[in-house]
């Protein structure tokens, strides 16, 4: 969980060019790329490039998302950029959430060889992913008053995003609605990320939804689908920065509540298997519903069942992500395929339960 992972096969200079010829393509005239570069921390899916761009007397701070190339072992089948672009709009416009300003959406895969997005680049801290912040860090060394303070801000997130409404066009960007839907899609999924290689867990994990699967699934909202505190930027522990939208989806509302408490418990398992005490008040399910409920009046529900899935949809890019390490030499094959799932752990405690 330590060592960078390889998300992209282009080269920076020839992608700062074309980038700066495109640029020159929007703004009508004299523009000037930087020198770019990579995060070195959390998102491993969409390819992200930081530069700064000039033009007509201003400089503007520039993200890039582009989708990956094919070569690169892609996380996800697709990446429909127009609806991140849309998303983005729509959070920050609508829902009055801090998502990154959005200055450019490019369909046509001709200037960079693939689609991509342009937003505004926002300063701020990011809890980490590799090591886990529950490792050590600003976050977690920080007070239990201003933990709280944080995890609460980014229950509000979610809970503006659901509670705003959306019209019909809108949400038609964001596919099929509803839980079966989505379950559906998540099989769908784990077809095509492991092909003729079955991983047990998480068939067994699919079969447990299928035997539990809730009376009532609830109403439909436009959620964010990854929806968890290291993909948000703060600063004195107030977000700033929302980010990676790409898993958006109109479905049950304890789809975003599961992911962003399973996300912390991954990241907390990570630590306690460390030998090291990590979070273990933070992120608890009983605290963030309690939160979600007094924001909106809505009392989730069947969170047994949605923490499930969070772990199952979790496993199903965690072992996609563990193939693409194989792919490019980074690990073996495990001889057992249930060890590409790295929480197979708590999988198997779920399905015990």
């Amino acid at each position: 969980m330590t060592e960078q992972m390889r998300t992209s096969t282009r080269d920076l200079d020839e992608l700062r060019g074309r980038t700066a010829a495109w640029l020159r393509a929007q703004v009508g005239g004299h523009a000037v790329v930087s020198e770019m570069s990579r995060p070195s921390g959390n998102g491993l899916s969409s390819e992200t490039l930081f530069f700064t761009a000039a033009w007509g007397g201003r400089e503007t701070r520039c993200v890039a998302r582009l989708a990956p190339a094919p070569e690169a072992v892609p996380m996800f089948p697709s990446y429909d950029l127009r609806a991140q672009f849309e998303i983005m709009r729509l959070a920050r416009e609508k829902a009055g959430i801090p998502a990154p300003r959005a200055l450019w959406f490019e369909p046509d895969p001709g200037p960079l060889g693939t689609p991509f997005i342009v937003m505004e680049c926002v300063d701020g801290d990011v809890p980490p992913d590799m090591a886990p912040y529950t490792m050590g860090g600003w976050l977690h060394d920080a007070s239990p008053e201003d933990r709280r303070r944080l995890q609460d801000a980014s229950v509000e997130i979610v809970a503006a995003l659901h509670e705003t409404a959306f019209a019909r066009p809108e949400l038609a960007l964001f596919g099929p609605t509803g839980l079966r839907a989505h379950v559906e899609a998540q099989r769908a999924y784990y077809a095509w990320a492991h092909g003729d290689l079955r991983v047990p867990v998480l068939e067994r994990a699919f079969d447990w939804l299928a035997a539990h699967w809730p009376d009532d699934p609830g109403p439909d909202v436009l959620t964010w689908g990854d929806a968890r505190i290291g993909n948000i930027m703060f600063r004195d522990f107030t977000p700033v920065a929302v980010l990676d939208w790409e898993m958006a989806a109109v479905g049950p509302r304890e789809l975003d509540l599961s992911w962003m408490i399973f996300m912390h418990r991954f990241f907390q398992d990570f630590a306690v298997a460390m030998g090291l005490p990590g979070m273990p008040d933070f992120m608890q399910c009983d605290a963030v519903c309690a939160k979600y409920r007094d924001l909106t009046g809505y009392e989730p529900r069947d969170m047994d069942f949605y923490e499930m899935y969070a772990a199952l949809r979790h496993g199903v890019i965690m072992a996609r992500l563990w193939r693409r390490r194989i792919h490019f030499g980074e690990q073996p094959m495990p001889a057992d395929p249930d060890d590409l799932v790295l929480h197979r752990a708590a999988l198997e405690e779920l399905l015990a339960r």
